[in-house]
């Protein structure tokens, strides 16, 4: 990855959007159970970057198409980066929910 890709502007309603067409993509949100509770995508999975490594309870098939958001954008390139070194092959950060523009769910899913 080259420095400019560092800062990349990836539009979170987009990606969402794209998701939505993949057979099996998940949708992951890698704020603390706290955030995700006081509003989030719906359909969208909970495992907080800093339990990261739990993602593996969650998807099992480390090779389908997981789209990463957290609030700004931050975490969730963490959240790439460690799952990449798990083995994920398809992981993609898509920023954060700050820039979301469509409905959000309060509670759990």
């Amino acid at each position: 990855m080259g420095l400019f890709n560092l800062f990349k502007h990836v539009d979170i309603n987009a990606e969402v959007e794209a998701m939505k067409s993949i057979e099996n993509a998940v949708l992951l949100d890698v704020r603390t159970e706290e955030e995700y509770l006081g509003g989030h995508i719906p359909g969208s999975k909970n495992v907080p970057v800093e339990r990261i490594e739990k993602v593996v309870d969650v998807i099992t098939d480390k090779n389908i198409p997981v789209y990463v958001y957290c609030l700004r954008g931050s975490r969730s390139a963490s959240a790439v980066s460690a799952m990449e070194k798990m083995g994920y092959t398809n992981a993609k950060s898509i920023g954060g929910i700050a820039s979301y523009k469509g409905n959000t769910v309060i509670g759990s899913n």
